[in-house]
């Protein structure tokens, strides 16, 4: 059997947690099995490279900024060589380069396109455990990518396909996937198993536990995953094609800090504007969430979306430069709070008890979209767990 680990930054962050997963990985090497592991940076460093860069250039390249990233997952990687050798298993670190593992060029946010498999294989054949950094990759140019925050998820799921691995885990510093933040809301229950679209519309959504484009592409080949605990041997979140067990209307709820509103006042009201305006973001890599086109009077119409904070000022910027509009307006001071649920597509006024329980804390709602499994809202972000809490509450998706 082939099995991939993936371990986050919290799992890694010491000597003595090093040697905790060390020891994880050796206990399934012993059963016979071949392992891969995946790591990400150890703790915070990520944040530390980030706040050096900043201090010698507040603008730095973002070509830049990857080939700095990747000090982090070579630096855990070989650590991790190093302790599993202590302890008697051979053991191997590889980079992005010594895979290969190909990407597009979009530095800061690169896709996988494909990954050589070939020297995994053979490091395997010697019975050796293969230690493989997360979150990087390689362009056409030969120069190092990253897949963006949380992309040691998607190089996990990308070897466990590449590899034909029989199970891919996720391990991180929670039991699995929980029916809210339990951090934020108290009485959040763990799930046993959740769909590929539910999970995937809760790592969008912010619930952090995923990088959405790993649970992707773990839908598209079929990849089972597990996302479990790297401190206790609990069992963790099943998250598969398709699951009977929960019979949940909403089997989550969600929110997303990173949100910042902007809105275009004063557009002209005539066909093309909108195309105009969102290719214009789109050829800029800004992503755009929730979308609201007022009705056009006098001539004009608004159109305001949601993207990430960190896109906000420059989406600001372009669309001043570029379009004919009365002012764009930036608000960072907002947050999604959605509810997620495979169930919602057959039972009607699940958005009007979502509304209600809004109402109740009198919480105000600046924007909605959905889909056949989601309802997002639009909030202050100062509302933001209150918002969770009685959401949660509504649908008693709290411990039984």
């Amino acid at each position: 059997m082939l099995v991939v680990k993936k371990f986050g930054g919290t799992s890694v962050a010491n000597k003595e947690r090093i040697y905790n997963v060390a020891n994880r990985c050796i206990e399934e090497y012993k059963k016979g099995n071949d392992v891969v592991v995946v790591l990400s940076a150890m703790g915070k460093y990520t944040d530390e490279l980030i706040t050096m860069a900043k201090d010698i250039n507040e603008n730095p390249p973002k070509r830049e900024m990857d080939m700095l990233y990747t000090i982090g997952e070579q630096m855990s990687v070989a650590l991790m060589a190093m302790a599993m050798n202590k302890l008697g298993v051979p053991a191997i670190s590889l980079n992005a380069f010594q895979v290969a593992m190909h990407t597009t060029s979009v530095y800061g946010n690169a896709r996988l396109k494909r990954i050589d498999a070939e020297r995994i294989r053979n490091e395997l054949e010697q019975r050796k455990i293969v230690i493989i950094t997360g979150f990087q990759g390689i362009n056409k140019y030969d120069d190092y990518t990253t897949l963006g925050r949380g992309g040691s998820d998607t190089t996990a799921v990308a070897l466990a396909a590449a590899l034909h691995a029989d199970k891919c885990e996720i391990y991180t510093d929670v039991d699995g996937v929980y029916t809210a933040d339990p951090r934020k809301v108290k009485n959040a229950r763990k799930l046993d198993t959740v769909t590929y679209d539910e999970m995937l519309e809760l790592a969008t959504l912010g619930a952090g536990v995923l990088h959405n484009r790993s649970v992707e592409l773990a839908k598209k080949f079929g990849v089972q995953l597990v996302v479990r605990s790297s401190l206790n041997n609990n069992e963790g979140t099943v998250v598969k094609e398709d699951t009977k067990m929960e019979k949940m209307i909403v089997s989550g709820v969600a929110a997303d800090a990173d949100a910042a509103r902007v809105a275009v006042v004063g557009l002209k009201d005539e066909p093309g504007v909108a195309f105009k305006l969102f290719n214009l973001l789109a050829k800029k890599n800004i992503n755009v969430d929730m979308i609201l086109q007022s009705i056009g009077r006098h001539g004009t119409k608004d159109i305001t979306f949601t993207c990430s904070q960190e896109d906000a000022d420059e989406a600001k910027a372009v669309i001043a430069e570029a379009m004919e509009c009365e002012d764009v307006d930036v608000n960072k001071d907002v947050a999604k709070v959605s509810i997620v649920g495979a169930g919602m597509q057959t039972n009607a006024g699940v958005a009007a008890k979502m509304f209600e329980a809004l109402y109740d804390e009198n919480i105000n709602i600046r924007m909605i979209s959905t889909s056949e499994i989601r309802v997002t809202v639009l909030i202050d972000a100062k509302n933001v767990e209150r918002a969770m809490n009685s959401i949660h509450d509504k649908f008693d998706l709290g411990e039984k």
